[in-house]
């Protein structure tokens, strides 16, 4: 049986075209004013709002239910569509031009006063998140949750025309090595025993394709125990795929189809392709960043050749040491004050610099202040010439190892061109990194570590240089960028069993350790794995972007803090010695609300 007055529209749907109609209206009291003796009251559902008219000097039987109205009261109203007088159109409602004369009222659910304005933009985030049921009511939050549902179903249609198959994949996993800190969980029926949470369906993606099903998609729960911050979450999704019999260029081919695709349904834009492409030294060297922002210019150069015999002693140390003399524009900052110099130079330590030096351009586009006292004429000129100094701008140095300097210059580069709103907010700059190193050395362990992950393959060029000389070998592995931002990455795959265990002993995983640790998949590849790779999306991230959102907390339904909570279930919570002990686990960690049983 239906409900009393039962919507026939939502609020936001009317205008003029349905002046005359009976309607009825459905959704929470968003705002609520006695005047002159009429009620008048903007009703809201996730369309949008419309203002409803009662007058209980027509309608004696309302009087009593419109006293009670307050805010986020659920309410459905019947009435008259009408033309609201030419004095009290709102242009700024889309349904601003008309109203709902009300003849029937029901409250559906009253509401207790609210524990924050749900408008109120000074609100805390952790007031918000513990009342995020609330918080979806504002205006910004249900569209970001409508956003997330076309991503997925423009990506679902896309990989479907592109002859995928999605395919789930186990969350009950397999702890592995590498990468983050897994999410354990215990098995009641195998005590002392732990399933994973998967950090990426990773090794279920290559099994598929030693399967046979050559190409999968999977929009993907993942799980990471690591430090968050505002584009990471402890739980997170993913575009997962996975091709095989293809190379780098076809997966690479594939994604820009995709994303141009999204631009196209989501935002109206056309995507230029191919995206551009950096080398990670390339990257590195030109913009100090894996995941460089080309929305706007600030390279940076290295000035090394032209200090290597400076008086300078600092730029020309460095030099003789082995290291080198960066240098960076900061277009148009000539005007920044000691103070903000100093700022910057802070921010340069952080890095490992042991300092920033800087000169300016005067008005007559010579070299002076700060360090350029110590270099000659030339010297100034050079240096003029290589950062394609103007009047007005200020150079930025860093003299250290490459490494630093970049780091240092990278990060300065991306603060100082925020501050100076270098960054149009409805510009969108995709961009490929490619030939990432495929280990890395890891200083405390004394040993490689993979980049990416152990099954990346090494690009062919170098695959000789696996056990002679590791450090230098690059990875068939390769990032999409979006304005600055990590959308994505992904790799070819080693298919080939030999080269796999030549990865694991480089890894300083035993023979024994990986059989236990992935010897499903080692067995897999020694029965017929054709050649394959994949890549995975962060799908929150590009809501994230595309909404113009700050923190992807602000497009996911229910996220966590920063300290991976959630304030509106209070989780993670103690649970009852009882359940511990069916899992076969002892805690001696006691806290004051932990269950009795």
């Amino acid at each position: 049986m239906a409900y009393a007055l039962k919507r026939t529209a939502h609020c936001g749907q009317l205008d003029s075209r349905h002046v005359g109609e009976d309607v009825v209206l459905n959704g929470w009291v968003n705002s609520c004013r006695h005047l002159g003796g009429l009620v008048f009251i903007d009703l809201r559902d996730r369309e949008g709002m419309t203002q409803v008219v009662i007058n209980p000097g027509e309608q004696p039987a309302l009087a009593g239910k419109a006293k009670e109205i307050r805010e986020e009261f659920v309410i459905g109203v019947k009435g008259v569509v009408r033309a609201r007088p030419a004095a009290m159109v709102n242009p700024a409602m889309p349904t601003g031009d008309i109203e709902l004369d009300v003849r029937e009222l029901v409250i559906f659910n009253r509401a207790e006063p609210m524990p924050f304005h749900l408008e109120d933009p000074t609100v805390s985030e952790d007031l918000r998140l513990k009342y995020r049921y609330l918080d979806m009511r504002r205006s910004k939050l249900g569209p970001n949750l409508r956003l997330r549902h076309r991503l997925a179903k423009i990506t679902r249609d896309y990989f479907d025309e592109e002859g995928f198959i999605e395919v789930e994949t186990p969350v009950l996993s397999k702890s592995t090595p590498e990468g983050a800190r897994d999410y354990l969980v215990p098995s009641r029926v195998h005590p002392g025993k732990f399933y994973a949470l998967p950090q990426a369906p990773q090794q279920y993606k290559q099994l598929l394709m030693v399967g046979g099903v050559e190409k999968y998609f999977q929009i993907a729960r993942c799980f990471r125990d690591e430090d968050l911050r505002a584009d990471r979450q402890p739980e997170f999704t993913q575009i997962d795929v996975e091709m095989s019999f293809i190379d780098q260029e076809d997966i690479i081919r594939l994604i820009e189809g995709l994303l141009a695709r999204i631009m196209k349904d989501v935002k109206g834009l056309d995507i230029d392709t191919p995206f551009p492409r950096l080398t990670h030294a390339e990257a590195m060297s030109r913009f100090g960043s894996d995941k460089p922002d080309l929305r706007f210019g600030m390279e940076l150069k290295d000035v090394s050749a032209i200090v290597a015999d400076s008086a300078f002693g600092v730029f020309s140390g460095t030099v003789a040491a082995g290291g080198v003399v960066k240098g960076m524009n900061a277009t148009a900052q000539g005007g920044a004050s000691r103070k903000q110099i100093d700022a910057w130079t802070d921010v340069a330590k952080l890095f490992g610099a042991k300092g920033l030096a800087w000169v300016k351009v005067d008005a007559e586009g010579t070299l002076s202040g700060g360090v350029a006292k110590f270099l000659s004429e030339e010297e100034k000129a050079a240096i003029a010439a290589a950062l394609d100094a103007n009047p007005g701008d200020l150079l930025l140095f860093v003299a250290d190892q490459a490494a630093v300097a970049n780091a240092a210059l990278g990060r300065l580069r991306c603060d100082i061109a925020a501050a100076a709103d270098m960054t149009p907010e409805n510009m969108f700059t995709f961009l490929w990194v490619v030939e990432f190193p495929l280990l890395d050395y890891d200083e405390d362990e004394k040993r490689f570590v993979s980049v990416h992950h152990p099954f990346t393959s090494p690009l062919a060029a170098d695959a000789d240089k696996l056990t002679t000389s590791p450090g230098e070998v690059r990875a068939q592995a390769y990032d999409v960028v979006l304005n600055g931002m990590e959308l994505g990455g992904g790799s070819i795959r080693i298919h080939d069993p030999d080269v796999q265990r030549r990865m694991f002993s480089v890894l300083g995983i035993s023979p024994a350790e990986a059989r236990g640790q992935f010897g499903h998949l080692l067995d897999a590849l020694a029965f017929g794995a054709p050649p394959h790779g994949g890549v995975a999306l962060g799908f929150d991230r590009l809501a994230m972007l595309l909404a113009g959102a700050s923190s992807i907390r602000d497009v996911i339904a229910f996220p966590k803090t920063t300290k991976a909570a959630c304030l509106m279930t209070d989780s993670p919570s103690p649970v009852a010695p009882r359940q511990l002990g069916e899992l076969a686990i002892a805690s001696t960690v006691v806290s004051e609300d932990t269950p009795l049983n």
